[in-house]
């Protein structure tokens, strides 16, 4: 990878060997190794067993997580906040389990519509809730850096599952709890 690195530098009109350019295919590398270590993660490792009979029937939410993901159409960043909300059924996880388990799946080639409902998916497999609710917001650098050059823009993706599919009392107990404008 280090010699295509170095080609492309070749190809927009720089010098590989320039000072400040030659360790930069090694961490190019290992930026991008870092950035997409989420397809050598395992969800069952990540949770190692944290998971608690508890009879609490109420919704819990862990709100503002802070993702970073690569877009997978321009292998650009995109950033923003996830939040993440269950309703047990006999069983809860531990709470810092929700943001590993969207770290896992920012860490991946992605679409935001695909990351919000991977994370949804992952936590109803393994808690087994009454339902899942999973609200996400970001800014997409490929839409302000490049193409339509629109900064201040968001993207808000949503992936209601069980309960919150359903119920839309639910769901817009979510919206208020998690702080979530809905238009």
């Amino acid at each position: 990878m280090r010699g295509l690195v170095r080609r492309f530098f070749k190809c927009i009109g720089e010098d590989p060997d320039r000072e400040g350019l030659l360790a930069t295919p090694s961490r190019y590398i290992q930026s991008l190794l870092f950035l997409t270590q989420g397809y050598q993660a395992n969800i069952e490792t990540i949770v190692n067993g944290a998971l608690f009979h508890e009879e609490h029937d109420g919704m819990v939410i862990v709100k503002d997580i802070e993702t970073y993901s690569l877009c997978e159409h321009h292998m650009m960043p995109f950033t923003g906040k996830m939040h993440i909300g269950y309703i047990p059924s006999g069983t809860v996880i531990g709470l810092s389990k929700l943001p590993r388990i969207a770290e896992v799946f920012s860490r991946r080639l992605q679409v935001q519509e695909r990351l919000t409902r991977q994370v949804a998916q992952a936590i109803m497999d393994i808690v087994k809730p009454q339902g899942v609710a999973v609200v996400m917001e970001a800014s997409h650098l490929c839409m302000a850096m490049r193409g339509v050059e629109k900064t201040g823009t968001s993207t808000i993706t949503s992936c209601f599952l069980g309960c919150f599919a359903t119920n839309s009392a639910t769901r817009a107990e979510f919206f208020r709890l998690a702080g979530v404008s809905r238009a």
